[in-house]
């Protein structure tokens, strides 16, 4: 978990940025893009943390600031967190084969949360038929180099 406060800034579409004051891939790994949950202002919030011009950042949506009372140009206190499994908490059998599969793994960690549960949920239902796990692995490696979010 991260804490900081920043000064809020306009963005397109009647959103503001809430810039972010440290490097995600330093902190959490690499990733194209950081979905995170946490805090602004006390106030729940789930985003995506991305590259945005000279820094990190993400969006808070007009529907979001409705009723909120934050505008750009106001100082927020922030508290996010990567949300959902990262790659120390998976099993070794499953994190051995991202690390093997460079293009999975990219696209692995840039999924939402509810995706990568989905993959690991059906991996890990093979409790009673132990000799599927190594195929479902296999198979979530195939489905995540062809880009799919969640099995078809």
């Amino acid at each position: 978990s991260r804490q900081f406060t920043t000064t809020a800034a306009a963005a397109p579409r009647g959103h503001v940025l809430v810039p972010v004051p440290f490097d995600p891939d330093a902190v959490w790994g690499t990733k194209t893009r950081h979905h995170v949950g946490g805090t602004v202002n006390g106030m729940r919030v789930r985003g995506t943390v991305e590259a945005t011009g000279d820094g990190f950042g993400f969006t808070l949506g007009p529907a979001w600031l409705r009723g909120c009372g934050i505008a750009a140009g106001d100082t927020v206190t922030v508290a996010i967190e990567p949300e959902g499994p990262q790659r120390g908490d998976l099993a070794a059998d499953v994190a051995a084969a991202l690390d093997a599969h460079p293009r999975a793994g990219a696209f692995f960690d840039s999924l939402a949360q509810f995706y990568r549960r989905g993959y690991l949920r059906w991996i890990d239902a093979t409790k009673r038929h132990p000799e599927q796990r190594p195929v479902r692995i296999a198979e979530m490696i195939r489905l995540l180099e062809a880009g799919h979010k969640e099995r078809p």
